[in-house]
């Protein structure tokens, strides 16, 4: 990966770039080194102004990851020993670059080998994300896939909009964060919840899936969870979400949630496209949706993927009535496609009483089936894996490695890796291992995949 465009060096993830003392300790001016690229800026004390709370408003335009690090600059850059602060006292804000911190998609095939992990924006946003991402460099990884928007529907970076609920800015300098990971030689993937949104349907109950029966907006299993996938602003809106993820920098922006509700009172769920677009299927509508994001995507530079139901591969009508996720479709207007193969949730199938302990048989069923359902397109499969112990008594290093390897054999180009609570363990200790899972041959025959029971899981 590139280094992307910027006019400023952001100090190394992991520890300040700035020279001097420690925090806390005395320091001389000519010991303090500002970063490249950079100016101080004075700043006037007000009363009961904490260091801490000017560190907090100035991190975000500043070239410092991280609050110690900046604190530990200003502190060397005035000689300030205790913690203490005068009102009325001018003090210097260092590493405000001379120019924004900018930086753009990086140019990268589609089948590039991405080993990837998963943040939410709660965890990219702070020191503990900052310590993953520099580990997962360490240990040999390549990607890292964090959230834009949850399907809460907090956009947790800034971003104008009348529809974006921004109510916690986690990621509060987007470029400045892909720059980090552009800087690590870090593949940047912004990824988008879309059409489940609970921010939107809260607040703009328009844009939800009504209900038949009361005109009210329409409720999954008693919750109210969805936005209308044909609705075109909710259309406009996510684009225009894409389009600022891309402009930010992201290598690759992903779509998840990108279909219709699955689970509910179908009957009772009523469309905009079914008055707009009488003769189109939901299949039509998504794949529709998801042609137009890649043309759009494109145009920045950006890849486009999409998250599918694991289930989805099988094609059975119900799930496809349902989702609206035709994989032969989706395949042809999308870069990258991640099927959720998450053992554990494969209740039902091909008589396993607990196919979490199966992860073998069933990551080499679905990429079988994902393999043939693509077949002629030139989409990349690159699964989620499963990184949680969830109904498995077997999760370990050698289950992540079975995983890695049997997605591998069956077609397989790289992995991401799934943990909610992004935590990470297990698939650190296989991570020595990794290389032999990505070199292993495939099977000398391969027997024909099975027929499903029952659907698979999504995030």
């Amino acid at each position: 990966m590139g280094t992307g465009a910027s006019v400023a060096r952001i100090p190394g993830a992991a520890a300040p770039e700035a020279a001097g003392s420690p925090p806390g300790a005395a320091a001389s001016p000519a010991a303090f080194v500002p970063p490249a690229g950079t100016q101080s800026v004075p700043h006037l004390v007000k009363k009961n102004e904490s260091l801490g709370t000017i560190v907090a408003h100035y991190l975000p335009g500043s070239v410092y990851m991280r609050r110690s690090d900046l604190e530990s600059a200003v502190r060397q850059a005035n000689t300030l020993t205790g913690n203490r602060l005068q009102p009325g006292v001018q003090i210097m804000i260092p590493g405000i670059p001379l120019e924004p911190i900018l930086d753009k998609p990086q140019p990268t095939p589609r089948d590039f080998l991405a080993k990837g992990i998963y943040l939410t924006a709660y965890s990219a946003g702070s020191s503990y994300g900052l310590d993953l991402i520099q580990r997962w460099k360490d240990a040999g990884g390549n990607t890292v896939v964090f959230d834009v928007k949850d399907f809460d529907g907090l956009v947790h970076t800034p971003f104008e909009h009348q529809y974006s609920g921004t109510s916690e800015i986690t990621i509060r300098n987007l470029p400045k964060f892909i720059h980090c990971l552009h800087t690590l030689r870090l593949h940047a993937v912004a990824r988008i919840a879309v059409f489940r949104d609970e921010h939107m349907v809260e607040n703009y109950p328009e844009m939800a899936v009504h209900s038949r029966a009361t005109g009210k907006p329409w409720r999954e299993n008693g919750k109210l969870v969805w936005t209308d996938p044909s609705n075109s602003e909710v259309q406009q809106y996510n684009l225009d979400l894409a389009r600022m993820a891309a402009n930010a920098g992201a290598d690759e922006v992903q779509f998840d949630y990108v279909r219709f509700p699955a689970e509910g009172d179908q009957a009772d769920a009523q469309f905009a496209y079914q008055k707009d677009h009488p003769d189109w299927s939901r299949s039509k509508v998504i794949t529709d949706f998801v042609a137009r994001a890649q043309e759009m995507l494109h145009a920045q530079g950006a890849l486009f993927s999409i998250d599918v139901f694991g289930v989805m591969a099988w094609a059975r009508p119900v799930d496809l009535n349902h989702t609206g996720q035709n994989i032969a479709d989706l395949a042809r207007h999308a870069d990258v496609m991640c099927p959720m193969i998450y053992p554990s949730h494969f209740f039902g199938f091909d008589g396993y009483s607990t196919p979490g302990d199966a992860p073998e048989h069933f990551i080499s069923e679905s990429m079988q089936r994902f393999e043939l359902a693509t077949k002629g397109t030139t989409v990349v499969l690159r699964p989620w894996l499963q990184a949680f112990g969830w109904h498995t008594k077997s999760y370990s290093a050698e289950y992540i490695l079975t995983q890695v390897r049997v997605a591998h054999q069956q077609g397989g180009v790289g992995f991401m890796f799934w943990n909610a609570r992004n935590d990470y363990a297990k698939p650190f200790d296989a991570m020595p291992n990794l290389h032999a899972a990505l070199s292993a041959p495939p099977p000398a025959a391969e027997k024909p995949a099975q027929e499903a029971k029952t659907p698979g899981a999504e995030h």
